[in-house]
């Protein structure tokens, strides 16, 4: 039987940090990436209003790891070394569907739209899978569990984190020019 050698997509892959940013900063939170082979973290997120004071429980910065998986029917596992925990406070795993490449699949079919999970490092060593080397997190079983962290909800954690309303126009103002025009 021939050996069945691993797909790599750096481009993809990379993209995922860019694609997360864009969503980051499509909610005005402003999203830088570090370094490449940073430890720990690929992105800092601050408040877009550099004048803004954290209060309350609200912080300066927030770090985040990005994990990325390309195949729409991927295990919806992802390794994350434990060592790592301390380095971030938030962990994006995206969910790239770009197509269904498992059993007899070659990728041209299943393509779906990403999918985006904002997980909060404790949930992170809540289901931690230290047992194998490649310490793993599962989500395949978890599906309601992780329900609130898709997408814009999961975003929102980071917003809320860093004391980032949401974007919105004052109607009061506008209200006042119509009835003086």
């Amino acid at each position: 039987m021939a050996k069945q050698e691993f797909l790599r997509l750096p481009v993809i892959s990379a993209g995922a940090e860019f694609l997360v940013m864009g969503y980051l900063m499509r909610r005005n939170i402003l999203a830088y990436k570090a370094p490449p082979n940073n430890e720990g973290y690929d992105l800092i997120c601050i408040h877009p209003d550099p004048r803004h004071r954290p209060q309350g429980n609200e912080v300066a910065q927030v770090r985040v790891q990005v994990k990325s998986r390309y195949a729409t029917d991927c295990d919806r596992g992802f390794p994350v070394k434990e060592a790592s925990f301390d380095a971030f406070d938030f962990l994006i795993v995206t969910f790239l569907n770009i197509g269904k490449f498992f059993g007899r699949n070659d990728g041209t079919t299943g393509e779906q739209e990403p999918e985006f999970y904002t997980l909060p490092r404790v949930f992170i060593r809540q289901h931690h899978d230290a047992s194998t080397s490649w310490q793993k997190v599962k989500l395949r079983n978890l599906a309601a569990e992780i329900e609130p962290f898709k997408n814009g909800s999961g975003f929102e954690l980071i917003a809320q984190a860093l004391g980032i309303s949401r974007p919105k126009r004052d109607r009061t103002i506008l209200s006042c020019e119509t009835e003086k025009g």
